[in-house]
């Protein structure tokens, strides 16, 4: 690592927060993951996640039945709200520290690498390209429509900084701003998607979302506790007969939109930045 490389690192390391969503009960999860963070030196703040599974969902205020059944094609489940709840709770959690960075971690989560000298490298390229950035998610499983920003390596892990236009899923590690985390949380009113495809909603209209790809974090492939009371997988609860047909429109329209925001960020954005910029791997 260059001196210039190190000192970006250690400047970013004192100005990110981390958190960890964990369930109440969830003991052996935050042991694990307390481990692997302390082999890379880091260390976190738990944010108890909010348990929905039990929920009733006609009692929760800030759930859209309706909104829920047309954008998704199917009602959420309990586990879904809690995730979403829990996330919010992380986001606020951050915004009461006085740090730039939040990073937020499920406690399902595998690190391939060092994630913060990842972040000492993308993030300050990352700030001179867009101020205004959002949302950075470390922890996708696939990555489309996007443009290269830049490249990074640590430990042997070789990845892309990537403004992600069809902001990717997976929620389960991401690195917010302070912004991003603001407008989260006070833009919160109703709940109509699972907070993966909230993003993907929110930052493929607002833009200002990135991603690292490949991605540094991935999930150890615990049980999934996101599953509907009864047992059923949660993308086959409450099913409408046009669960299909939402789909297909909600994936079309988001790609269409995430092709123009690419179109204009290369004009706009990157071009003007870095005229002689690598085009981007991209695929639909």
């Amino acid at each position: 690592m260059s001196e210039v490389a190190r000192q970006e690192t250690m400047m970013v390391k004192g100005s990110i927060r981390t958190y960890v969503i964990n369930l109440d009960g969830g003991a052996g999860r935050l042991e694990s993951v307390s481990r692997m963070l302390a082999s890379f030196e880091m260390g976190f703040e738990r944010v108890p996640a909010f348990d929905g599974r039990k929920l009733d969902l006609q009692e929760i205020a800030d759930y859209d039945a309706a909104r829920a059944q047309r954008y998704m094609g199917r009602s959420l489940v309990g586990a879904e709200i809690g995730c979403y709840r829990s996330h919010l709770a992380a986001a606020e959690q951050f915004l009461r520290s006085d740090a730039p960075y939040g990073l937020v971690f499920e406690d399902d989560v595998l690190l391939r690498c060092n994630p913060i000298k990842l972040l000492g490298q993308a993030l300050p390229v990352l700030e001179s390209i867009d101020k205004d950035w959002m949302l950075l998610n470390i922890g996708a499983n696939k990555s489309k429509i996007t443009t290269l920003v830049s490249s990074h390596e640590t430990g042997g892990f070789r990845t892309s900084l990537v403004a992600a236009h069809y902001f990717p899923m997976m929620g389960c590690a991401i690195v917010w701003s302070r912004e991003g985390a603001r407008q989260f949380v006070e833009n919160h009113e109703k709940i109509f998607a699972p907070v993966d495809n909230y993003f993907r909603y929110w930052l493929t209209r607002s833009g200002h979302g990135y991603a690292l790809w490949p991605a540094p974090v991935t999930t150890t492939d615990a049980e999934s506790q996101i599953v509907a009371a009864d047992g059923r997988k949660r993308s086959a609860y409450g099913r409408k007969w046009y669960y299909g047909l939402a789909k297909q429109k909600r994936l079309l329209e988001d790609k269409l939109i995430a092709l123009g925001r690419r179109r204009r960020f290369r004009s706009e954005t990157w071009a003007g930045a870095n005229p002689k910029a690598p085009a981007a791997k991209t695929g639909l």
